[in-house]
């Protein structure tokens, strides 16, 4: 359990610990400058040019297609051009979201004073709007990280992750509910703030269901139109392919955001809080509940990228609007400061992380008894 492995501080103890990594992004900030521009813009270019080329390997397709019928030679060159097709075209969302939607919404470039990069108004490939996502994530999520009944993260009303959630009989089914929740996992982002148990238990009426859902409903429009009507109907009677390789690449980056964001804070040693943590809780102690309810992944550049470097789970729930490429070096003095505090380091490969994810999902499927750790209070933080 993630508690033992961590010493008690003192309430002075916990003001440091704070202060360190208050005085680390302090001078992280003040180095931004035309490299982070630079990245962020090669990662804009990234997702332009992965997307075009994939709708065109799908458009190659859909004419390779064409001629498979009149000649079943060339069929494997249908196959070759939809897998490349797909998988690029995937891969432009994956980047779209992870790297850039997610970190420009978090403010992490507003310095720019770019207008196509600004935190407040941008808005990203997929069928969630951005208003709803910086209230459900970058506020709820990131201010109260784990805490039960605040944190509408934690299982996404849907899968009971940890012990310390009641069991329903509900949950007995929850193995199969997680595979689908991955498969359509944008559409699930998508409702979160709509808050429908409210609507199904009668505390919140249709009209007030209707007005809230209203631009979630625009912005699905608009998606579907995009993908499954615009660009398919484009390729005219071979619209089959395209329209398929635009579902798999949704799917592709439905599973892969998935994954990134359980093992985010679903990992074994995660930990979640009682609301009673949050009373009168000081700079340090909010550091340190980041710390023991989030996870990292070990992977390098490539996962980091992919990521939206949310490999560095711990350093993006301490400095959420700090560019998120500076993060690998500044887990190197985050990891050292733990250290010193004698605080666990939570990270491990990508196989390692959601296999405990999944161990998760299936145990707590079934009635479990809630561990006993410790409430991140100051009397729980005094030697």
């Amino acid at each position: 359990m993630a508690s033992s492995r961590n010493r008690k501080l003192t309430v002075a103890e916990l003001d440091q610990f704070g202060e360190e990594l208050d005085a680390l992004r302090a001078r992280t900030v003040a180095t931004l400058g035309v490299r982070d521009a630079r990245y962020i813009r090669n990662v804009v270019k990234a997702v332009r040019y992965t997307n075009l080329i994939g709708r065109a390997l799908l458009f190659a397709a859909a004419v390779a297609g064409g001629l498979w019928l009149a000649d079943s030679a060339v069929g494997w060159l249908f196959w070759v051009l939809w897998a490349l097709g797909a998988f690029s075209l995937g891969l432009g969302k994956i980047l779209d979201n992870m790297e850039l939607g997610h970190n420009v919404i978090h403010g992490q470039y507003d310095f720019l004073g770019d207008p196509q990069l600004n935190g407040k108004t941008y808005d990203w490939d997929i069928v969630a709007t951005s208003d709803n996502w910086r209230h459900t994530h970058n506020f709820r999520h990131h201010t109260y990280t784990n805490v039960r009944g605040l944190d509408d993260d934690i299982g996404y009303g849907l899968l009971r992750i940890f012990p310390e959630q009641k069991w329903r009989p509900f949950y007995l089914v929850q193995p199969f509910v997680a595979v689908v929740f991955a498969l359509l996992f944008q559409w699930g982002i998508a409702i979160q703030d709509l808050k429908l148990g409210r609507w199904w238990s009668g505390k919140m009426t249709n009209t007030q269901l209707r007005r809230k859902s209203a631009p979630v409903v625009r912005k699905m429009g608009r998606q579907l139109a995009k993908d499954y009507v615009i660009y398919p109907a484009l390729a005219g009677p071979f619209f089959l392919p395209v329209l398929l390789g635009n579902m798999v690449a949704n799917g592709l980056r439905n599973v892969w955001t998935y994954v990134i964001i359980f093992c985010g804070h679903f990992t074994a040693n995660a930990e979640t809080f009682p609301k009673e943590c949050i009373k009168n809780e000081s700079r340090g102690h909010w550091y340190l509940r980041q710390l023991r309810g989030s996870s990292n992944l070990r992977g390098g550049f490539l996962m980091n990228v992919l990521s939206g470097n949310l490999s560095h789970q711990i350093e993006h729930h301490f400095f959420p609007d700090v560019p998120a490429n500076r993060y690998a070096e500044m887990a190197k003095e985050v990891r050292a400061i733990c250290a010193r505090y004698g605080q666990h380091y939570n990270t491990g490969t990508l196989l390692t992380q959601f296999g405990q994810v999944c161990w998760r999902i299936v145990r707590h499927a079934f009635p479990s008894r809630p561990r006993r750790v410790p409430a991140l209070v100051q009397s729980d933080a005094m030697a």
